[in-house]
């Protein structure tokens, strides 16, 4: 399906901006757009291709799940093995230079292929030392890249090498929707040649006009003003909105920046990258009438007579005042700055769990190993092989000469692979009693809380409910919501507290899912910590929970016990089982279940 064009889009007129001045002036680095998914954020990509097709520049689509072979570059496996030495193609980085990047779903890149793309952005150039393979292009190109905030952020160094940041509109009005429907149905390229060779040519205008923009020193300091005012952090900040006022001007076709490109240069660079609401500088209270200076004497000229000039003498405007610019400003700021990206630099990133290395999740490289433990990797045992072949085949005895291709054992490569470490959440509820309700209310909250984040986490939620004899598993670790709200809906409740019980299946539990690579479990105990039933009958019910606590202390569980008790009912007993597991306590008899999953999530932090 071809692009719709560029003009033709409906709704999403700073985006389009943000993208022409990235045409006029490439030391803006880049552009990132933000948004759910469905709003236009790869048809304003590829029609800015559309758009500047005509001028030959590259234009390079690289998936999310790129690798360093796709970036870099690789190895020309056919012509290596006709010719008998390394042949290499270039990567993606490099084929883009003097163009664009686009990347559709930035947040979802690997780490490594995170690092690959800034490191070519800073330096202007691929480098690759491996394997035999010994390479360095020119790489300087504009980045486009999107993603959904839903599915998590883009690591925030790679945003931090970006010029403008644009969070896209939300379509809420109906009309609105009807007429994006209606063109994307009915609307043809050539209908929108016109404009399409209007913007095509302001570009280029633009581009000429850029060198003869001037910024006045005071318009620079006003920018940096802001920059400290709103939070943000780091220099490259200010050098992206002086290029991003100076582009806004030479759009305009001026040789000099006005008001409107420095608010433009503040809406696209500064204010995403807010981390506070600034205050609007206070003015100063006029002095008492008692202690006002005096009037200034008319001016005065020796020859009377002279007449006066007509026009008096020319001055330039002068700039916008840094509090009116903070009333525009602020007013743009969501009420939650924590839809902002770089709002989570000043708290710290929440969430992320590292990564583990295993047989599962995203292949990150090759190196030799046994292909009877690990997965072979047959391209890269190629690539190790085809440098060798015409010294083995002249080499080999007259039985193998006739062979094609000729291996070693130390060609052989396997794969390791990388993936997220995402933790389990193991709830432990108390369902005898009359409290039982009253702590599944709190339960069903907290675990439907951290479900709706479980798949941008990689995390897991299982639920275990213990009353009558024994505990029991209502829910294996799952991320699926729906299987959850049956598993809770279905509780029973009344009965003994087998506590000694719940524990032992909860460290089973975590057991397992260490087996199956998710190594961080939080066990989160709701409970008023009173235990009437033993694991084996007469025995004594305080002495087995301190045996079970010191075994699962020196373990690497992670324990929160969330005290359901009211004050005046309880005897400690949820504080001293706390202390027996080495965990956490935590007194929230009328908590929601929000606090709950906050309270799991932070101590997931900190294993």
């Amino acid at each position: 399906m071809s692009a719709i064009p560029f003009p033709a889009l409906v709704g999403l007129e700073t985006a389009q901006q943000a993208l022409m001045l990235l045409a006029v002036e490439p030391r803006l680095r880049g552009v990132v757009l933000s948004s759910s998914a469905g709003a236009g954020k790869s048809s304003l990509a590829r029609g800015l291709r559309t758009l500047l097709g005509d001028d030959g520049v590259p234009f390079i689509e690289v998936p999310p799940s790129a690798d360093m072979e796709s970036l870099l570059c690789g190895l020309d496996l056919p012509a290596t093995l006709r010719n008998g030495q390394l042949v290499t193609r270039r990567g993606a980085l490099a084929r883009a230079h003097t163009g664009v990047v686009y990347v559709d779903g930035m947040n979802l890149m690997a780490d490594a292929a995170v690092n690959l793309l800034i490191a070519a952005m800073d330096e202007g150039e691929v480098r690759v030392e491996r394997e035999g393979l010994s390479l360095r292009s020119p790489a300087r190109f504009s980045l486009i890249g999107s993603y959904d905030p839903s599915e998590g952020g883009p690591r925030i160094h790679l945003l931090d090498r970006v010029g403008l940041l644009v969070t896209l509109p939300s379509a809420g009005d109906a009309n609105l929707r009807a007429e994006v429907i209606r063109r994307n149905l009915a609307v043809a390229v050539t209908d929108w040649q016109d404009e399409t060779n209007v913007l095509h040519g302001l570009i280029k205008a633009a581009r000429a006009q850029l060198p003869d923009v001037v910024i006045k020193p005071e318009q620079i300091a006003q920018l940096s003003h802001l920059a400290l005012a709103y939070g943000v952090q780091g220099h490259r900040v200010d050098l992206f909105a002086v290029y991003a006022a100076c582009a806004s001007a030479a759009l305009s076709l001026r040789d000099c920046v006005e008001d409107e490109d420095m608010e433009t240069a503040a809406r696209l660079v500064i204010l995403p990258r807010a981390t506070q609401i600034p205050s609007p500088p206070e003015e100063a209270p006029p002095p008492p009438p008692d202690q006002q200076p005096p009037p200034p004497p008319p001016p005065s000229s020796e020859n009377e007579d002279e007449p006066e000039d007509d026009e008096p003498p020319s001055q330039a405007p002068p700039s916008l005042p840094e509090e009116q610019i903070f009333a525009a400003l602020i007013t743009e700021l969501p009420e939650d700055l924590e839809n902002l990206p770089f709002q989570n630099v000043r708290r710290g990133r929440t969430g992320s769990r590292g990564a583990t290395e295993g047989k599962r999740g995203r292949h990150i490289r090759s190196v030799p190993g046994d292909p009877r433990r690990h997965r072979l990797d047959t391209l890269a045992t190629l690539r190790a092989a085809a440098p060798w072949q015409q010294v083995r085949t002249r080499n080999a005895p007259p039985a193998l000469q006739d062979r094609k291709l000729i291996f070693h054992p130390d060609d052989l490569r396997v794969k390791q692979y990388r993936s997220k470490a995402g933790a389990l959440f193991c709830f432990v509820v108390d369902a005898s009693g009359s409290m039982a309700l009253h702590r599944m209310r709190q339960a069903k909250g907290a675990v439907h809380s951290l479900l709706q984040k479980a798949y941008v986490n990689r995390d897991r939620v299982a639920l275990i409910s213990f009353r009558g004899g024994e505990a029991e598993i209502l829910m294996p670790p799952t991320q699926s919501v729906e299987l959850a709200q049956r598993a809770l809906d279905l509780l029973p409740t009344g009965g003994g507290t087998p506590l000694s019980s719940a524990l032992l299946l909860g460290e089973s539990v975590a057991a397992q899912a260490r087996a199956r690579g998710i190594l961080q479990t939080v066990l989160v105990l709701l409970t008023d910590g009173r235990a009437n039933v033993p694991l084996r009958e007469g025995s004594d019910v305080r002495a087995e929970l301190q045996q079970i606590g010191r075994h699962i202390a020196g373990s690497s569980l992670r324990v929160v016990v969330v005290d359901t008790q009211r004050s005046y009912l309880s005897r400690g007993e949820a504080r001293q089982l706390a202390s027996w597991l080495g965990g956490e306590y935590a007194y929230l008899p009328g908590a929601d279940g929000e606090q709950i999953a906050n309270l799991a999530a932070g101590a997931a932090e900190g294993i």
